[in-house]
Protein backbone atom coordinates (compact mmCIF):
# COMPACT_ATOMS: atom_id res chain seq x y z
CA UNK A 1 0.00 0.00 0.00
CA UNK A 2 1.18 3.52 -0.72
CA UNK A 3 0.51 6.91 0.88
CA UNK A 4 -2.84 8.42 -0.04
CA UNK A 5 -3.96 11.49 1.93
CA UNK A 6 -7.47 11.15 0.53
CA UNK A 7 -7.82 7.43 1.23
CA UNK A 8 -11.02 6.52 3.08
CA UNK A 9 -10.36 5.19 6.59
CA UNK A 10 -13.31 2.97 7.41
CA UNK A 11 -14.51 2.36 10.96
CA UNK A 12 -15.70 -1.25 10.98
CA UNK A 13 -16.13 -1.77 14.71
CA UNK A 14 -16.48 0.38 17.81
CA UNK A 15 -16.63 -0.36 21.51
CA UNK A 16 -17.46 1.96 24.38
CA UNK A 17 -17.49 1.76 28.17
CA UNK A 18 -18.51 4.86 30.10
CA UNK A 19 -20.34 5.92 33.27
CA UNK A 20 -23.47 5.93 31.09
CA UNK A 21 -23.21 2.19 30.46
CA UNK A 22 -21.32 -0.79 29.10
CA UNK A 23 -21.52 -0.93 25.33
CA UNK A 24 -22.99 0.96 22.39
CA UNK A 25 -26.69 0.27 23.12
CA UNK A 26 -26.51 1.20 26.82
CA UNK A 27 -24.73 4.47 26.05
CA UNK A 28 -27.16 5.33 23.26
CA UNK A 29 -30.13 4.77 25.59
CA UNK A 30 -28.59 6.98 28.27
CA UNK A 31 -27.78 9.79 25.86
CA UNK A 32 -31.29 9.62 24.40
CA UNK A 33 -32.72 9.97 27.92
CA UNK A 34 -30.47 12.96 28.80
CA UNK A 35 -29.18 10.92 31.74
CA UNK A 36 -26.22 11.95 33.87
CA UNK A 37 -24.05 9.50 35.78
CA UNK A 38 -22.42 11.26 38.74
CA UNK A 39 -22.25 9.68 42.16
CA UNK A 40 -20.03 9.72 45.28
CA UNK A 41 -16.63 8.11 44.81
CA UNK A 42 -16.39 5.15 47.18
CA UNK A 43 -13.28 3.20 46.15
CA UNK A 44 -10.74 5.72 47.46
CA UNK A 45 -10.86 8.24 50.29
CA UNK A 46 -12.04 11.74 49.36
CA UNK A 47 -11.72 13.13 52.90
CA UNK A 48 -10.34 16.65 52.81
CA UNK A 49 -11.11 17.14 49.12
CA UNK A 50 -13.55 19.72 47.81
CA UNK A 51 -15.12 17.38 45.25
CA UNK A 52 -16.63 14.05 46.26
CA UNK A 53 -18.37 12.82 43.12
CA UNK A 54 -17.39 11.56 39.66
CA UNK A 55 -18.67 9.63 36.70
CA UNK A 56 -18.13 6.02 37.80
CA UNK A 57 -18.32 2.93 35.59
CA UNK A 58 -20.30 -0.04 36.89
CA UNK A 59 -17.88 -2.81 36.00
CA UNK A 60 -19.14 -6.41 36.14
CA UNK A 61 -17.82 -8.42 39.06
CA UNK A 62 -16.38 -11.12 36.82
CA UNK A 63 -13.14 -10.44 34.98
CA UNK A 64 -13.37 -9.91 31.21
CA UNK A 65 -10.07 -11.77 30.86
CA UNK A 66 -10.59 -15.45 30.06
CA UNK A 67 -7.25 -16.75 28.79
CA UNK A 68 -4.56 -15.29 31.00
CA UNK A 69 -3.78 -16.85 34.37
CA UNK A 70 -5.43 -15.70 37.61
CA UNK A 71 -2.01 -14.54 38.77
CA UNK A 72 -1.65 -12.24 35.76
CA UNK A 73 -5.22 -11.04 36.18
CA UNK A 74 -4.29 -9.85 39.65
CA UNK A 75 -1.96 -7.31 38.04
CA UNK A 76 -4.57 -5.91 35.66
CA UNK A 77 -5.97 -2.55 36.70
CA UNK A 78 -9.55 -1.29 36.53
CA UNK A 79 -8.98 0.86 33.46
CA UNK A 80 -7.51 -1.99 31.43
CA UNK A 81 -10.56 -4.12 32.21
CA UNK A 82 -12.70 -1.33 30.73
CA UNK A 83 -10.45 -1.22 27.69
CA UNK A 84 -10.73 -4.96 27.13
CA UNK A 85 -14.54 -4.76 27.25
CA UNK A 86 -14.44 -2.00 24.63
CA UNK A 87 -12.04 -4.01 22.45
CA UNK A 88 -14.26 -7.09 22.64
CA UNK A 89 -17.28 -5.05 21.54
CA UNK A 90 -15.40 -3.45 18.65
CA UNK A 91 -14.12 -6.81 17.42
CA UNK A 92 -17.57 -8.41 17.72
CA UNK A 93 -19.16 -5.54 15.83
CA UNK A 94 -16.65 -6.12 13.04
CA UNK A 95 -17.41 -9.84 13.04
CA UNK A 96 -14.08 -10.83 14.58
CA UNK A 97 -13.40 -13.13 17.51
CA UNK A 98 -9.80 -12.05 17.97
CA UNK A 99 -7.04 -9.72 16.82
CA UNK A 100 -5.71 -11.83 13.95
CA UNK A 101 -5.15 -9.67 10.89
CA UNK A 102 -4.82 -6.45 12.89
CA UNK A 103 -1.51 -4.71 12.21
CA UNK A 104 -1.18 -2.44 15.25
CA UNK A 105 -2.74 -1.50 18.57
CA UNK A 106 -2.62 2.26 19.28
CA UNK A 107 -3.93 3.25 22.71
CA UNK A 108 -4.05 6.60 24.44
CA UNK A 109 -4.00 7.06 28.20
CA UNK A 110 -3.12 9.78 30.65
CA UNK A 111 -2.87 7.96 33.98
CA UNK A 112 -2.27 4.40 32.79
CA UNK A 113 -2.55 1.95 35.65
CA UNK A 114 -1.90 4.59 38.30
CA UNK A 115 -3.95 2.80 41.03
CA UNK A 116 -1.33 0.02 40.99
CA UNK A 117 1.39 2.60 41.61
CA UNK A 118 -0.69 4.05 44.42
CA UNK A 119 -1.05 0.59 45.98
CA UNK A 120 2.72 0.09 45.78
CA UNK A 121 3.30 3.44 47.48
CA UNK A 122 0.86 2.61 50.29
CA UNK A 123 2.52 -0.77 50.83
CA UNK A 124 5.98 0.80 50.89
CA UNK A 125 4.84 3.46 53.34
CA UNK A 126 3.04 1.17 55.79
CA UNK A 127 5.05 -2.03 55.49
CA UNK A 128 8.58 -1.36 54.15
CA UNK A 129 9.57 -4.99 54.73
CA UNK A 130 7.21 -6.12 51.96
CA UNK A 131 8.60 -3.80 49.27
CA UNK A 132 10.44 -6.55 47.32
CA UNK A 133 7.27 -8.64 47.07
CA UNK A 134 5.29 -5.63 45.86
CA UNK A 135 7.57 -4.67 42.96
CA UNK A 136 5.16 -6.27 40.47
CA UNK A 137 2.69 -3.49 41.28
CA UNK A 138 5.25 -0.91 40.14
CA UNK A 139 6.08 -2.98 37.06
CA UNK A 140 2.45 -3.28 35.96
CA UNK A 141 1.83 0.40 36.70
CA UNK A 142 3.41 1.00 33.28
CA UNK A 143 0.74 1.24 30.55
CA UNK A 144 2.72 -0.93 28.14
CA UNK A 145 2.59 -3.80 30.64
CA UNK A 146 -1.19 -3.46 30.76
CA UNK A 147 -1.33 -3.62 26.96
CA UNK A 148 0.81 -6.75 27.11
CA UNK A 149 -1.94 -8.36 29.18
CA UNK A 150 -4.46 -7.55 26.46
CA UNK A 151 -2.14 -8.86 23.73
CA UNK A 152 -1.59 -12.00 25.80
CA UNK A 153 -5.34 -12.50 26.16
CA UNK A 154 -5.66 -12.65 22.37
CA UNK A 155 -2.35 -14.37 21.69
CA UNK A 156 -1.38 -11.39 19.57
CA UNK A 157 2.22 -10.32 18.89
CA UNK A 158 1.86 -7.15 16.83
CA UNK A 159 3.19 -3.67 17.68
CA UNK A 160 1.68 -1.70 20.56
CA UNK A 161 1.93 2.09 20.52
CA UNK A 162 1.07 4.09 23.64
CA UNK A 163 0.01 7.73 23.21
CA UNK A 164 0.10 9.87 26.35
CA UNK A 165 -0.86 13.44 25.48
CA UNK A 166 -2.95 14.22 28.55
CA UNK A 167 -6.64 14.71 27.72
CA UNK A 168 -6.07 14.50 23.96
CA UNK A 169 -4.54 11.02 24.19
CA UNK A 170 -7.55 9.03 22.96
CA UNK A 171 -8.24 11.35 20.02
CA UNK A 172 -4.57 11.40 19.06
CA UNK A 173 -4.44 7.60 19.19
CA UNK A 174 -7.33 7.33 16.72
CA UNK A 175 -5.80 10.01 14.51
CA UNK A 176 -2.40 8.33 14.62
CA UNK A 177 -3.98 4.98 13.75
CA UNK A 178 -5.72 6.56 10.76
CA UNK A 179 -2.45 8.13 9.64
CA UNK A 180 -0.70 4.75 9.87
CA UNK A 181 -3.23 3.43 7.36
CA UNK A 182 -3.00 6.50 5.10
CA UNK A 183 0.78 6.16 5.01
CA UNK A 184 0.54 2.57 3.83
CA UNK A 185 2.20 1.12 6.93
CA UNK A 186 -0.94 -0.72 8.05
CA UNK A 187 -4.19 -2.07 6.68
CA UNK A 188 -5.99 -2.46 10.01
CA UNK A 189 -5.44 -0.67 13.31
CA UNK A 190 -7.27 -0.97 16.61
CA UNK A 191 -7.14 2.50 18.17
CA UNK A 192 -8.66 4.23 21.17
CA UNK A 193 -8.09 5.33 24.72
CA UNK A 194 -8.86 4.67 28.37
CA UNK A 195 -8.44 5.96 31.89
CA UNK A 196 -9.83 4.92 35.25
CA UNK A 197 -10.37 7.14 38.26
CA UNK A 198 -7.27 7.35 40.42
CA UNK A 199 -6.84 8.96 43.82
CA UNK A 200 -3.69 10.92 42.86
CA UNK A 201 -5.28 12.33 39.70
CA UNK A 202 -8.48 13.20 41.55
CA UNK A 203 -6.56 14.96 44.32
CA UNK A 204 -4.40 16.77 41.76
CA UNK A 205 -7.38 18.24 39.92
CA UNK A 206 -8.95 19.07 43.27
CA UNK A 207 -5.82 20.92 44.40
CA UNK A 208 -5.90 22.97 41.20
CA UNK A 209 -9.51 23.85 42.11
CA UNK A 210 -10.51 22.62 38.68
CA UNK A 211 -13.29 20.35 39.98
CA UNK A 212 -16.83 21.64 40.41
CA UNK A 213 -17.59 21.92 44.16
CA UNK A 214 -21.19 21.02 43.38
CA UNK A 215 -20.06 17.85 41.62
CA UNK A 216 -22.13 18.82 38.56
CA UNK A 217 -20.29 20.21 35.51
CA UNK A 218 -22.15 22.84 33.46
CA UNK A 219 -20.22 23.33 30.20
CA UNK A 220 -20.95 26.65 28.49
CA UNK A 221 -23.10 27.87 31.39
CA UNK A 222 -22.36 31.43 32.47
CA UNK A 223 -22.04 30.30 36.13
CA UNK A 224 -20.04 27.10 35.53
CA UNK A 225 -17.61 26.35 38.34
CA UNK A 226 -15.45 23.48 37.17
CA UNK A 227 -15.29 20.01 35.68
CA UNK A 228 -16.13 16.59 37.03
CA UNK A 229 -13.88 13.61 36.47
CA UNK A 230 -15.03 10.31 35.03
CA UNK A 231 -13.61 7.09 33.68
CA UNK A 232 -14.08 4.92 30.64
CA UNK A 233 -12.66 3.45 27.46
CA UNK A 234 -13.44 3.31 23.76
CA UNK A 235 -11.81 1.85 20.68
CA UNK A 236 -12.37 1.81 16.94
CA UNK A 237 -11.27 -0.80 14.44
CA UNK A 238 -9.94 1.19 11.49
CA UNK A 239 -9.47 -0.41 8.08
CA UNK A 240 -8.12 0.77 4.76
CA UNK A 241 -11.01 0.95 2.31
CA UNK A 242 -9.20 -1.21 -0.22
CA UNK A 243 -8.53 -3.92 2.35
CA UNK A 244 -11.78 -3.67 4.29
CA UNK A 245 -13.17 -7.04 5.46
CA UNK A 246 -16.25 -5.79 7.33
CA UNK A 247 -19.12 -3.38 6.74
CA UNK A 248 -18.21 0.22 7.46
CA UNK A 249 -20.00 2.15 10.21
CA UNK A 250 -18.43 5.45 9.18
CA UNK A 251 -15.11 7.02 8.25
CA UNK A 252 -12.34 8.89 10.03
CA UNK A 253 -12.28 11.61 7.40
CA UNK A 254 -9.92 14.12 9.00
CA UNK A 255 -7.43 14.52 11.84
CA UNK A 256 -5.11 17.23 13.05
CA UNK A 257 -3.05 17.98 16.13
CA UNK A 258 -1.32 21.16 17.31
CA UNK A 259 0.37 22.59 20.38
CA UNK A 260 -0.84 25.54 22.44
CA UNK A 261 2.15 27.16 24.21
CA UNK A 262 0.08 29.70 26.15
CA UNK A 263 0.11 28.03 29.61
CA UNK A 264 0.53 24.61 31.20
CA UNK A 265 -3.09 24.31 32.33
CA UNK A 266 -4.92 27.23 30.69
CA UNK A 267 -5.73 27.49 26.96
CA UNK A 268 -4.94 30.47 24.78
CA UNK A 269 -7.98 32.75 25.28
CA UNK A 270 -8.33 33.07 21.49
CA UNK A 271 -8.01 29.32 20.97
CA UNK A 272 -5.37 29.63 18.24
CA UNK A 273 -4.30 25.97 18.41
CA UNK A 274 -7.93 24.84 18.38
CA UNK A 275 -8.60 26.94 15.29
CA UNK A 276 -5.57 25.35 13.64
CA UNK A 277 -6.66 21.77 14.37
CA UNK A 278 -10.29 22.31 13.33
CA UNK A 279 -9.17 24.00 10.11
CA UNK A 280 -6.60 21.33 9.23
CA UNK A 281 -8.85 18.38 10.10
CA UNK A 282 -11.64 19.79 7.93
CA UNK A 283 -9.18 20.44 5.10
CA UNK A 284 -8.09 16.80 5.19
CA UNK A 285 -11.74 15.73 5.22
CA UNK A 286 -12.51 18.08 2.34
CA UNK A 287 -15.33 19.87 4.15
CA UNK A 288 -16.08 23.44 5.17
CA UNK A 289 -17.29 24.49 8.64
CA UNK A 290 -20.81 24.87 7.21
CA UNK A 291 -20.78 21.15 6.35
CA UNK A 292 -20.13 20.09 9.94
CA UNK A 293 -23.48 18.96 11.31
CA UNK A 294 -22.39 18.45 14.91
CA UNK A 295 -19.45 19.28 17.18
CA UNK A 296 -18.74 17.26 20.30
CA UNK A 297 -16.78 19.94 22.11
CA UNK A 298 -14.00 19.50 24.62
CA UNK A 299 -16.37 21.47 26.86
CA UNK A 300 -15.04 20.72 30.35
CA UNK A 301 -17.09 23.28 32.28
CA UNK A 302 -14.08 25.25 33.54
CA UNK A 303 -14.20 29.06 33.21
CA UNK A 304 -11.18 29.36 30.89
CA UNK A 305 -11.65 26.32 28.64
CA UNK A 306 -15.22 26.95 27.57
CA UNK A 307 -14.70 30.59 26.60
CA UNK A 308 -11.53 29.74 24.66
CA UNK A 309 -13.25 26.92 22.77
CA UNK A 310 -16.36 28.99 22.08
CA UNK A 311 -14.16 31.77 20.70
CA UNK A 312 -12.20 29.31 18.59
CA UNK A 313 -15.35 27.74 17.12
CA UNK A 314 -16.72 31.20 16.26
CA UNK A 315 -13.47 32.29 14.59
CA UNK A 316 -13.15 29.00 12.68
CA UNK A 317 -16.78 28.79 11.55
CA UNK A 318 -17.27 32.45 10.66
CA UNK A 319 -20.73 33.24 9.35
CA UNK A 320 -21.78 29.57 9.69
CA UNK A 321 -21.29 29.47 13.47
CA UNK A 322 -24.93 30.02 14.43
CA UNK A 323 -26.04 27.00 12.36
CA UNK A 324 -23.64 24.48 13.90
CA UNK A 325 -25.01 22.33 16.76
CA UNK A 326 -22.53 21.87 19.61
CA UNK A 327 -22.71 19.98 22.89
CA UNK A 328 -20.44 18.60 25.59
CA UNK A 329 -21.16 15.04 26.67
CA UNK A 330 -18.80 15.58 29.59
CA UNK A 331 -21.84 17.18 31.19
CA UNK A 332 -23.34 13.68 31.47
CA UNK A 333 -20.35 11.49 32.29
CA UNK A 334 -17.47 13.72 33.35
CA UNK A 335 -14.04 14.22 31.87
CA UNK A 336 -12.53 10.81 31.07
CA UNK A 337 -9.01 12.24 30.61
CA UNK A 338 -7.01 9.93 28.31
CA UNK A 339 -10.20 8.11 27.39
CA UNK A 340 -12.24 11.24 26.66
CA UNK A 341 -11.27 11.78 23.03
CA UNK A 342 -11.90 8.14 22.11
CA UNK A 343 -15.25 7.92 23.92
CA UNK A 344 -16.40 11.19 22.38
CA UNK A 345 -15.33 10.03 18.91
CA UNK A 346 -17.45 6.89 19.32
CA UNK A 347 -20.36 9.05 20.49
CA UNK A 348 -19.98 11.08 17.28
CA UNK A 349 -20.08 7.84 15.30
CA UNK A 350 -23.20 6.75 17.19
CA UNK A 351 -24.83 10.12 16.50
CA UNK A 352 -24.01 9.89 12.78
CA UNK A 353 -25.40 6.37 12.60
CA UNK A 354 -28.58 7.25 14.49
CA UNK A 355 -28.97 10.80 13.14
CA UNK A 356 -29.37 12.40 16.54
CA UNK A 357 -27.56 14.93 18.73
CA UNK A 358 -26.62 14.42 22.39
CA UNK A 359 -27.19 17.25 24.85
CA UNK A 360 -25.17 19.59 27.01
CA UNK A 361 -26.88 19.08 30.34
CA UNK A 362 -27.22 21.33 33.40
CA UNK A 363 -27.12 24.63 31.47
CA UNK A 364 -29.10 27.39 33.15
CA UNK A 365 -27.80 30.54 31.47
CA UNK A 366 -25.78 30.25 28.26
CA UNK A 367 -22.42 32.04 28.40
CA UNK A 368 -22.34 35.18 26.22
CA UNK A 369 -19.29 33.78 24.37
CA UNK A 370 -21.46 31.05 22.86
CA UNK A 371 -22.51 31.92 19.31
CA UNK A 372 -23.23 28.39 18.11
CA UNK A 373 -26.38 26.29 18.50
CA UNK A 374 -25.92 24.81 21.97
CA UNK A 375 -27.84 21.53 22.14
CA UNK A 376 -29.53 21.32 25.55
CA UNK A 377 -31.82 18.36 24.96
CA UNK A 378 -31.39 15.18 22.92
CA UNK A 379 -32.85 15.72 19.47
CA UNK A 380 -33.04 14.18 16.03
CA UNK A 381 -30.97 15.66 13.20
CA UNK A 382 -29.83 15.03 9.65
CA UNK A 383 -26.10 15.44 9.02
CA UNK A 384 -23.12 13.83 7.27
CA UNK A 385 -20.09 15.04 9.24
CA UNK A 386 -19.27 15.36 12.94
CA UNK A 387 -16.24 16.97 14.55
CA UNK A 388 -14.82 16.32 18.00
CA UNK A 389 -12.27 18.42 19.89
CA UNK A 390 -9.87 17.25 22.60
CA UNK A 391 -7.55 19.63 24.43
CA UNK A 392 -5.07 18.60 27.13
CA UNK A 393 -2.84 20.05 29.81
CA UNK A 394 0.50 21.04 28.37
CA UNK A 395 -1.19 22.47 25.29
CA UNK A 396 -1.88 19.34 23.26
CA UNK A 397 -4.86 19.82 20.95
CA UNK A 398 -6.51 17.30 18.62
CA UNK A 399 -9.50 17.35 16.29
CA UNK A 400 -11.15 14.45 14.49
CA UNK A 401 -13.73 14.67 11.69
CA UNK A 402 -16.00 11.65 11.21
CA UNK A 403 -18.13 11.01 8.15
CA UNK A 404 -21.37 9.11 7.88
CA UNK A 405 -21.61 5.95 5.80
CA UNK A 406 -24.86 5.15 4.03
CA UNK A 407 -23.59 2.12 2.11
Amino acid sequence: MSFSPSQRIAITGAGIVSPLGLGWEANERSLAADRSAFRPVDFFDTTGLIAKTAGVVDLPAESPFHRISPHKQGHVDRGTRMLLLAIREALAQAGRSGMDGIDALVIGTSAGAMPLGEAYFESARHDPGRIPSQLSRAEHYQPQRQMNSIADEFGWRGPVIIVSNACASGANAIGWGADMIRSGRCKRVLAGGFDALARLVFAGFDSLRALAPSGIPRPFDAQRDGLALGEGAAVMLLEAEGARQSDALGDVAGYSTATDLHHLTQPDPEGKAAIRTMTSACAQAGVSPAQIGYINSHGTGTPFNDVAEASAIAAWAGDAVSTIPVSSTKSAMGHLLGGAGAVEAVICLMALRGQWLPASLNVRTIDPAVRFDLVQKFRQASFEHALTNSFGFGGTNATLVLQRRTA
